[in-house]
């Protein structure tokens, strides 16, 4: 009998233990997680009970909760379309997006930081009042990429290559999170159909996500990296310049833009081929080097990663199990390529700061109600995609493309600019994707940036990269060197 009392005692014992230490677990150690999940309703509920932290922009609120007369207590408000992308959304219908869903937790005031701030809560019987997110965000360089992107659709990405800060990021057309946050359901309901319906997609933020971009000619920059990191080719390095070339293995030929061949030669060197943006000497330097050195190279700068900013962006691919043709058409940026503007504007990056990559972040500091830090993100590194010594000869190399070259639309009077852009098809009749990446000053990069514009600017297939994407991203990198 005494034995089989304490299998029963021992039993219970190992049941309070195990509900012990799974309750800790959530409450302690999942509590954020949970807090930011958006299928956690319960959460949702509680957040219009305290003031929900504000997002700012150089200190100034571009996302605010004011006190409202009805049973929410609490309405968020946004200043600016310009934002949306960034901050997302937060509806008592909808749920949260952006950096409403993300950093949930601090601006409910629950998450495991802001423990303190709970108990005191608890103990006076006042409510939390949730933590507000102070961004990288310069807003005179969000301003100036809005402004010049007009009614454009697409995005923009600057980044500040020594620390990784995002400077701005501009995805069109925007939203006005307004109309989602009001208190009216079937008013909140419709406007989100309306915003779901729209065929230009103003609630997916372009710059990190979504369907993805054919790269076109700035994808050059990864294989001219991949090409020097082989220690095989420097940039005087020369390959053959027909017209047209044969893909192997089909009856498909590749010509350059416009036909012609590039500079006029029978060879022609790689710093020639990315000045004068030509897709045939990258097409036969791509088969040569192989898809799995420029895959490396590709993964080196990025890509296969979803990198949180914190916002979660989708990772960028370079295509596996490809045959020789299908790698010269990869090699300039077609076939499946498909990548996001933070990706590219990445690559710059870590040309501008000599081979070195820092993690982009959109996160300058997270301050509670009390005014104490609660997280400040310092500068980290991403990874080392390239040596100083190819960091120099890409970089001399995209100089040349803006002063003497197919990027001269990325030219700022009296400053040397780095820059390459990109003008991709995306099939028989469809209107190209256009591109321009680079930075300023070349020597002594403040700014680096990414530009995409889809459905060819309205121009169909006559539009190209430095016709429209070069001066939106001169206007960028302006609005940096002028502060």
């Amino acid at each position: 009998m005494n034995r089989e009392l304490k299998r029963v005692v021992f039993v219970i014992i190992t049941m309070f233990v195990a509900l012990l230490i799974s309750t800790s677990t959530i409450q302690v150690l999942t509590a954020d997680s949970l807090a930011q999940d958006p299928r956690n309703v319960r959460s949702v509920y509680d957040s219009y009970k305290t003031q929900r932290g504000s997002i700012l922009v150089d200190g100034n609120p571009i996302a605010t909760s004011e006190k409202s007369d009805d049973s929410f207590h609490y309405l968020r408000a946004y200043s600016s379309q310009m934002y949306s992308a960034i901050t997302g959304f937060f509806s008592f219908y909808q749920g949260a997006t952006g950096l409403e869903s993300k950093m949930n937790s601090y601006l409910t005031g629950k998450n495991s930081t802001q423990f303190f701030e709970q108990v005191n809560a608890l103990l006076s019987g006042n409510p939390v009042t949730g933590a507000s997110i102070e961004l990288t965000i310069d807003p005179v360089v969000q301003k100036a990429a809005w402004d010049a992107m007009g009614n454009l659709r697409g995005a923009v990405v600057a980044i500040d290559p020594k620390t990784g800060n995002i400077l701005a990021m501009v995805s069109k057309p925007g939203f006005d999170a307004n109309k989602l946050a009001v208190h009216n359901g079937i008013i909140s309901s419709a406007n989100y159909a309306q915003l779901l319906a729209d065929k230009s997609s103003p609630l997916v933020n372009k710059a990190i996500s979504g369907s993805l971009y054919a790269p076109g000619s700035v994808f050059k920059l990864v294989v001219a990296s991949a090409a020097f990191e082989s220690g095989q080719y420097t940039p005087e390095s020369t390959l053959p310049n027909p017209l047209k070339f044969k893909l192997p293995g089909t009856n498909t030929y590749v010509q350059n833009s416009g036909e012609g061949k590039c500079g006029g030669k029978a060879t022609v060197s790689i710093a020639d081929a990315l000045r004068f943006s030509c897709n045939v000497p990258f097409a036969q330097l791509g088969i040569k080097l192989g898809q799995d050195a420029i895959r490396a190279q590709a993964e080196k700068y990025g890509f296969g990663q979803a990198i949180e900013i914190p916002l979660r962006s989708t990772a960028s691919t370079y295509p596996t199990g490809m045959d020789e043709a299908q790698t010269g058409l990869s090699s300039f940026g077609q076939f499946d390529d498909r990548v996001t503007p933070l990706q590219i504007a990445m690559i710059s990056a870590a040309i501008a700061n000599n081979g070195t990559l820092m993690k982009p972040n959109l996160i300058e500091n997270v301050v509670s109600a009390n005014l104490s830090s609660l997280y400040a993100p310092s500068p980290s590194i991403f990874g080392k995609p390239i040596s100083e010594a190819t960091a120099r000869l890409v970089r001399d190399m995209m100089i040349n493309a803006v002063a003497h070259g197919v990027s001269s639309n990325g030219q700022i009077p009296g400053i040397s600019v780095a820059g390459k852009t990109g003008t991709a098809q995306n099939g028989k009749g469809e209107p190209y994707t256009l591109w321009f990446t680079g930075f300023a000053p070349a020597n002594d990069p403040k700014v680096a940036v990414a530009v995409v514009i889809e459905d060819g600017g309205g121009m169909g297939q006559a539009g190209r990269g430095n016709t429209l994407a070069a001066p939106i991203a001169r206007k960028v990198m302006q609005a940096v060197l002028r502060k």
